[in-house]
């Protein structure tokens, strides 16, 4: 009986290794109602007629080649360089998305946190320091998430689903990363867990 389970556990894995991920008929389906081709053309007339995209928050008017501001149409993984060095240039798509990421997930797990423990973020990071280790082991699943598909040409507005758009996220991560920027300053006046004290 032995012998016959070493014989299936083996077979498997070996038959599952034989069939390439892409040939998945599950991610054909998945790629079907949730990507959207996006353009160069479409693209370019984004950048033409978007008035953001005419000049940076400094004031400043994106130049073709330079390090900052670049245009849409060579920061974006579609249609510009693929590089480490350029997805995660200031201008590029990979800062924001991982940083407004992990502070959705940051802001949930201090929440949960607190409720269970009723430490603050920082004592939860520092003091018990349990807290620092699962978020650390977590940055980098997050973070490679979130790298592999630019560095295949695609960003996250080429994905969404009924609610869970490009934008939505895009709002979502940047009020969770104001928000736990807050959540630590409030903690570190109050000296208490905001959500066990008020929620």
């Amino acid at each position: 009986m032995a012998a016959s389970m070493l014989v299936s556990a083996t077979a498997v894995p070996a038959g599952l290794r034989g069939a390439p991920l892409a040939s998945c008929p599950c991610r054909e389906t998945v790629d079907r109602t949730t990507k959207k081709e996006i353009t160069k053309e479409e693209i370019l007339q984004n950048q033409d007629s978007n008035q953001s995209e005419k000049q940076s928050v400094f004031g400043a008017v994106p130049n073709s080649g330079s390090f900052y501001p670049r245009p849409e149409v060579e920061r974006r993984p579609e249609t510009g360089e693929r590089s480490l060095g350029s997805i995660f240039a200031f201008d590029g798509a990979a800062p924001e998305t991982i940083n407004g990421r992990l502070a959705m997930v940051g802001i949930v797990w201090a929440a949960v946190a607190e409720k269970m423990s009723g430490l603050t973020v920082f004592d939860q990071l520092y003091t018990q320091g349990t807290g620092l280790v699962f978020y650390v082991a977590l940055v980098p699943f997050i973070a490679y998430a979130s790298i592999v598909p630019m560095l295949n040409g695609e960003s996250t507005d080429a994905r969404s689903f009924g609610p869970f758009t490009a934008r939505a996220e895009r709002w979502n991560g940047r009020l969770a990363m104001i928000g736990f920027l807050s959540l630590l300053l409030t903690e570190s006046f109050i000296h208490a867990p905001v959500f066990t004290n008020f929620f």
